[in-house]
């Protein structure tokens, strides 16, 4: 009965890093002299974030929690399926977050608002695509099953990485302080009040 799981674990541990590119919207710096409109399109985006962020991490937790030595291929597939959707759908909300906020209220604002709308679409439409390959895989067939988890895994590990991409160039200089100072981002990270910025 081996092989599903030790293939599980592995995409749990991809999944984890594609959970934290949402959660890296709590970046840990702050600075007052951002104006009064990037401020308030930073709490627009991040208040929107917080639930989206929420659903991320609960379906990374149940991929995890799927990993049991007594999961059945039909057990993962069910789960993995489910978390793979609720990603999708996340993701695609906090991309028509930023898309609805607008530009931010710097230098070059629109490109980051475009390309981070783009990029998040993108990882949606991924994500959507994860759940199909996972719909139909063979549960029947253990080692099929595995390896197609493999192939799966790695997808994911391309994919966390373009995610973080996105968002670090939309966070980068003044939207990233005034992003920072929001509670709802702070809160959005489980990490934010463990370290200093």
């Amino acid at each position: 009965m081996e092989g599903t799981n030790p293939v599980n674990k592995k995409l749990a541990a991809a999944l984890s890093g594609g959970a934290v590119l949402v959660l890296a919207l709590s970046g840990c710096s702050s600075s007052d002299d951002n104006s009064d409109k990037l401020n308030a399109w930073a709490k627009q985006v991040c208040d929107a974030v917080k639930p989206q962020a929420r659903k991320i991490s609960a379906a990374n937790t149940a991929i995890q929690q799927q990993t049991s030595d007594n999961s059945t291929p039909a057990d993962v597939q069910k789960t993995d399926a489910q978390a793979f959707q609720d990603m999708s759908d996340a993701y695609k909300a906090i991309g028509s977050a930023v898309n609805k906020a607008g530009a931010p209220d710097v230098e070059g604002g629109d490109k980051k608002k475009t390309d981070a709308v783009k990029e998040l679409n993108t990882i949606s439409a991924s994500y959507g695509d994860l759940k199909k390959q996972v719909d139909d895989l063979d549960t029947k067939d253990q080692a099929k099953f595995a390896d197609g988890l493999k192939g799966i895994a790695t997808q994911l590990d391309k994919l966390s990485q373009s995610g973080n991409d996105a968002l670090a160039k939309l966070e980068e200089g003044d939207v990233g302080k005034a992003m920072a100072k929001q509670e709802s981002c702070k809160s959005a990270s489980p990490s934010a009040s463990a370290s200093k910025g």
